[in-house]
């Protein structure tokens, strides 16, 4: 995996400090290598045990996620008595959660491309949603997993929309902080969508719209595609009961946004979750990138049916570590992550989702203000 290490240059690594929850953390350039070879290891070890089980386990999840959207699409066209419009609009929107998060996400990352199945190929695959794929695996996959934390540089700090960090200079727009907010949740597909558009670079003149043509073409064919989907086709399908199907489609598209946006959010933007400046990543070697990732990130506890549902990003600090190893075998390695984070005194962020989501909102409330 590309790392901010890949960079040639000249400085040398350095100590880093963070403050955390009041508790500073330190880690030298001696720790971080020591650090950095313990938790290769640990990956090494997943990577020599992958086999039929994970293949299983995700065609497992997408036969469930297929079978759901049957059943939930049937069900809607019969939209028009209120069990069947519940039911089926339920059914759909779990389905797009599932082929969004642990399937879609997961399978993009790479976790899958060791069984040689197209269909599981990172490269192949395209997702129910409005962000093309292609665009998605450069600004997610590469500049998100690699410059993750870096205010300047992880676009994922804010999205270019929000006031999410006090490294980031206020301006008067950040009063709605959250506003914006609370539509990026409702319209989260096409937050993402529009996220290599880069539409806060446009605004302040350092780009052009025209410099953007190919990836707004591409933003368009794919929101197009989706619209038609879900808001025109299915709808003409069902006749009489269109109403009942668009509003259904609706629905679910809507159930999907906000629960991806919320688990995203708690994995990221938590209380004690840290941003990095660019000045302290300059010379950083694997083991401090690994350490960037532990501190830039926070779990959330839960059942195995919340993590499936969460595509396993319930474990965010893990996937941050070892983003191309398949997100169900989080679970099995996060106590030996935490252990070895324990044992170097690093904070290992985790808590229920109510406690994490509130903090989130807590500080998006804060960063409005100067």
């Amino acid at each position: 995996m590309t790392t901010a290490t890949d960079t040639t240059t000249t400085a040398q690594p350095q100590t880093i400090t963070k403050t955390v929850a009041g508790k500073t953390v330190t880690m030298t350039p001696e720790q971080a290598e020591a650090f950095g070879r313990e938790l290769d290891a640990l990956k090494e070890r997943v990577i020599a045990d992958l086999g039929e089980r994970d293949v299983n386990y995700i065609r497992q999840i997408i036969k469930a996620q297929r079978g759901l959207e049957v059943a939930g699409r049937a069900m809607l066209f019969g939209g028009i008595f209120p069990p069947f419009w519940l039911a089926g609009t339920a059914m759909l929107g779990l389905s797009k959660i599932l082929d969004n998060m642990e399937i879609g996400h997961n399978i993009m990352h790479g976790q899958y491309d060791w069984t040689g199945d197209p269909a599981l190929s990172s490269k192949d695959f395209e997702w129910d949603t409005a962000c093309p794929a292609d665009q998605w695996r450069h600004s997610h996959n590469y500049m998100h997993h690699t410059y993750t934390n870096i205010v300047g540089m992880d676009r994922d700090v804010g999205y270019g929309i929000l006031r999410i960090s006090e490294d980031q200079k206020w301006k008067p727009y950040f009063l709605g902080n959250p506003v914006w907010a609370f539509l990026l949740m409702v319209l989260f597909q096409y937050g993402v969508a529009l996220h290599e558009l880069e539409t806060e670079r446009i605004t302040a003149g350092e780009i052009s719209i025209a410099d953007k043509r190919e990836i707004l073409e591409g933003i368009w064919k794919k929101t197009k595609k989706q619209t038609l989907k879900d808001y025109v086709a299915f709808p003409l399908l069902a006749g009489p009961f269109a109403p009942w199907v668009f509003a259904g489609n609706m629905t679910a598209n809507l159930m999907r946004n906000i629960w991806s946006n919320v688990i995203i959010f708690c994995g990221h933007f938590p209380e004690d979750v840290q941003e990095f400046s660019i000045e302290e990543t300059k010379a950083e070697t694997r083991g401090q990138w690994y350490f960037r990732q532990v501190l830039g990130s926070a779990n959330l506890t839960g059942g195995k049916l919340f993590h499936i549902l969460s595509g396993n990003l319930s474990f965010q600090i893990e996937h941050h570590l070892f983003p191309d190893i398949p997100a169900h075998r989080h679970a099995e390695i996060a106590p030996d992550v935490q252990e070895i984070c324990q044992r170097y005194g690093i904070p290992y962020n985790k808590g229920p989702l109510v406690k994490q989501i509130a903090t989130v909102w807590r500080k998006i409330f804060k960063l409005a203000l100067p």
